[in-house]
């Protein structure tokens, strides 16, 4: 992969130096997702956790953003292991990208539910990587220079920590995500103790607090996982038809929640698609879930327990096109039909960016009779993940580092949390807020900025890694690469009608789609098709409409010429 940052502002000499440790984080500073950070001493290369980004709408063609690990492939022979914090997508969907251009062997430690829902996901990407688990309080080594202890931590993941990592001059906490919930569902507590073991056990203390500053904008303390659980039960109490709770599959609290709830109303637990069904049958096959109810995994069975026997687990809580929920609601949904009477619960953070496309979502459930219930009109449906003001406040007091390095979050999130420690006793000189690539010398006497690493985005297209470089590379390779076509479909806004179309053009692609009358006809009629086998209310739906024709055309043009353009659906409503 070719590094992206700009060659003039990344160092070329960064030999290692003795009585330093360097933090070089590749992603999630002054973003949302996409955490990996490496941590050096004496040339030796941890890297903690190993996550992917969704992307932004102008990345044409991608389908996941992931970091790049140039700066460890320059020196893989110094390279001694990753080490995950928790299971959420952002901390380890890069992996399956990742792992494949690393050496075999690599060690990649997690926790036990962790390391079992890895399992499962580089299964299907057809790797066998080296996965070790690890558990609270046991320290283990890397290499030379490290020493690793997982601390437990409360957030919206089942089996999450932050990480000691102690190295000859000192130690590093990176905090994970985390919040201090005081009535954790699992009962695991946030481990104080072991926290202030460092903080106070230790000659040099703590070295550097890496620490989660998500909702450090946010003011008093984050509620407790708990207190969703009074909210989700009346809404299941009062409920008469079946009952769709949606959350993130991750989210293995509330699916937790929900499964006692099922078991106390007499419910079945029924899941709808393959990330929910999954995650449920791993946390319980290592005991870490507990299925009290009586459990569905096959969402085809939905038709053979009465509606108001159901509750039905699902994911879509942002409304992406085509996922469960949004299929449901546009009633195009194999199994599942809504009906007049029938509860939707939304449990899960309304993402900023995404409120259009929930809300339009929400009307379509609406429109269909549901009740719907979602944080915009219901308090305490959800509960977060990531730690307030006053929770990041307790994490800074507790761990008492030298230096405050503030990490996961936007920009605003990152000022926030250093305006919070100058607050709480910090010179402004102990507080580093840096950037991806920057490259963070500490020593027990200095903290300082000393240059740049190659690093930058990979985007991944199908199973391409780093084919496509930026967007504005990616537009330029149209005609040598894979190249584009458009599908032009003008349609009457009122009855759905086809007025015109569909038109199909393409650039760099292949010549035989123009060339060839029998192949433009047999796509123009796979266009045609997926079109009208949609629904009315579904074709209402211009995102929709997009997703369906280019799955469609996708599918044809893979059998038909084995190439995989990027390929631009474009809605006309007349």
């Amino acid at each position: 992969m070719t590094p992206h940052s700009d060659p003039a502002k990344t160092l070329t000499d960064l030999r290692p130096k003795d009585q330093a440790v360097r933090v070089m984080p590749l992603g999630g500073v002054g973003e949302i997702g996409m955490n990996c950070c490496l941590i050096e001493y004496n040339g030796e290369i941890l890297m903690v956790d190993c996550g992917q980004m969704m992307p932004d709408e102008d990345m044409l063609g991608v389908d996941y953003v992931v970091p790049d690990i140039q700066y460890v492939l320059d020196r893989i022979d110094k390279f001694v292991g990753i080490v995950i914090t928790h299971a959420h997508e952002d901390h380890i969907g890069a992996l399956p990208y990742i792992l494949p251009q690393l050496p075999p062997q690599t060690p990649v430690y997690a926790g036990e539910l962790c390391n079992a829902l890895l399992k499962e996901k580089l299964k299907e990407h057809g790797l066998k990587p080296n996965l070790k688990v690890y558990h609270a309080r046991s320290r283990f080594a890397l290499g030379k220079s490290f020493m690793v202890e997982p601390i437990a931590v409360t957030h919206s993941m089942m089996d999450s920590y932050a990480l000691a990592v102690s190295t000859p001059i000192g130690t590093l906490i990176h905090s994970g995500d985390f919040k201090i919930d005081p009535c954790p569902m699992d009962g695991v507590c946030f481990d104080m103790h072991a926290f202030s073991r460092y903080a106070e056990g230790e000659e040099q203390g703590v070295l550097a607090l890496l620490a989660d500053s998500t909702n450090t904008d946010r003011p008093g303390s984050c509620p407790s996982e708990s207190t969703v659980i009074p909210t989700l039960e009346r809404l299941v109490r009062e409920a008469t038809g079946q009952i769709i709770l949606c959350c993130f599959a991750s989210s293995l609290h509330r699916v937790q929640v929900a499964l006692n709830i099922a078991a106390d109303y007499n419910k079945v637990a029924i899941a709808a698609g393959l990330n929910m069904e999954r995650n449920i049958r791993v946390a319980k096959g290592i005991g870490i879930l507990d299925v009290p109810c009586r459990f569905e995994p096959d969402i085809d069975r939905v038709e053979h327990y009465p509606a108001n026997q159901r509750l039905i687990l699902t994911t879509g809580s942002q409304g992406e096109p085509m996922s469960a929920l949004t299929r449901m609601a546009l009633g195009t949904h194999r199994a599942v039909s809504i009906k007049p009477g029938d509860t939707v619960i939304i449990s899960a953070r309304l993402i900023p960016g995404n409120e259009k496309a929930i809300y339009r979502m929400i009307n379509h459930l609406v429109r269909r009779g549901a009740k719907v219930y979602y944080p915009g009109n219901t308090p305490n449906v959800h509960a977060s993940g990531h730690g307030y003001r006053d929770d990041a406040r307790h994490m800074l007091n507790l761990v008492n580092p030298k230096y405050l390095v503030p990490v996961h979050g936007e920009y605003r999130h990152l000022h926030s949390h250093t305006e919070l420690a100058i607050e709480s006793g910090m010179l402004p000189e102990e507080i580093k807020v840096i950037e991806n690539g920057d490259c963070l010398e500490i020593t027990p006497h200095h903290a300082q900025v000393i240059g740049k690493i190659p690093h930058g985005r990979v985007f991944i297209d199908g199973k391409g890694v780093g084919d496509v470089e930026d967007v504005v590379i990616r537009e330029r390779r149209f005609l040598a690469d894979d190249g584009v076509v458009m599908v032009i479909l003008s349609v009457d806004r009122e009855t759905g009608e086809v007025l015109g179309g569909p038109y199909i053009h393409s650039r760099g692609f292949t010549s035989e789609l123009v060339e060839s009358g029998v192949m433009m006809e047999e796509a123009s009629k796979v266009v045609l098709d997926a079109y009208n086998a949609m629904d009315h209310e579904s074709q209402e739906e211009s995102s929709v409409v997009q997703a369906a024709v280019k799955k469609a055309l996708k599918s044809y043009l893979k059998k038909k010429v084995a190439r995989f353009p990027v390929i631009l659906p474009v809605i006309m409503e007349i």
